[in-house]
């Protein structure tokens, strides 16, 4: 039975996500929605003139903290306007910068409030323990792999005790794979019949990720219970 409930848990997202890539990637409707989302915020970026590369920055920089829009899609638009590189610069410094200012408000300005807010999020408070014991290498482990949401990541090692400058190296090194990748998959959506091979190879790879990072969740979880 357990066997059975394993297979449902990876079986079904894998599912999900095969037919949302099959409706996004190879029907009409799907090219219309990657098209129109991406340019219109391409579209909005180019509205502001010379002020484009501020407004591309804001908006990944605040992302981290409201992520209204996802990723991927900011990370496409600034790749559009400033070219692969250089939407990749902005998407990557800015993504780092925001971790380390969530860093700092959490540890030295609003660290109550923060830790009540976390304190809803039984995975973050496992994954806060790791963090007592190894900061660094959790806190490059959850960049790299999606284990929990960025922000929680951000604001959790803040009130945890891992120090700045091991959460700064953490950040920097696992934040460039996955970054570059969602950037990738971002420029590529709206430029697939150039680009359909990297994408689909680059999706396969980011969804690998998520799965591992399902897996390493739920046994963090569960020896969380156990401790308990």
């Amino acid at each position: 039975m357990s066997t059975i409930r394993s297979r449902l848990k990876y079986g079904i997202p894998l599912a999900m996500f095969a037919a949302a890539a099959y409706f996004i990637l190879f029907t009409e409707t799907g090219r219309d929605l990657r098209h129109g989302n991406v340019e219109q915020l391409a579209d909005m970026l180019h509205s502001f003139g010379i002020y484009a590369v501020i407004a591309g920055m804001l908006a990944i920089f605040f992302q981290t903290w409201f992520p209204v829009v996802p990723f991927v899609l900011l990370a496409g638009a600034n790749a559009y306007v400033f070219g692969l590189t250089g939407g990749f610069v902005m998407n990557y410094g800015m993504t780092c910068l925001s971790a380390v200012c969530a860093f700092l408000i959490a540890r030295y300005i609003a660290r109550d409030a923060v830790e009540a807010r976390l304190a809803k999020f039984p995975g973050v408070q496992s994954f806060n323990r790791k963090l007592e014991q190894q900061g660094f290498f959790y806190t490059l482990v959850g960049r790299l792999i999606p284990v929990i949401p960025s922000s929680l990541i951000n604001f959790g090692a803040g009130v945890s005790n891992i120090r700045f400058r091991p959460f700064l190296l953490a950040t920097v090194l696992g934040k460039l794979p996955i970054v570059l990748m969602e950037t990738f998959i971002g420029h590529d959506l709206i430029r697939f019949k150039e680009h359909k091979i990297r994408l689909l190879l680059v999706l396969v790879l980011f969804v690998l990720l998520i799965c591992l990072g399902q897996y390493m969740k739920t046994r963090w979880t569960g020896k969380r219970d156990e401790a308990t």
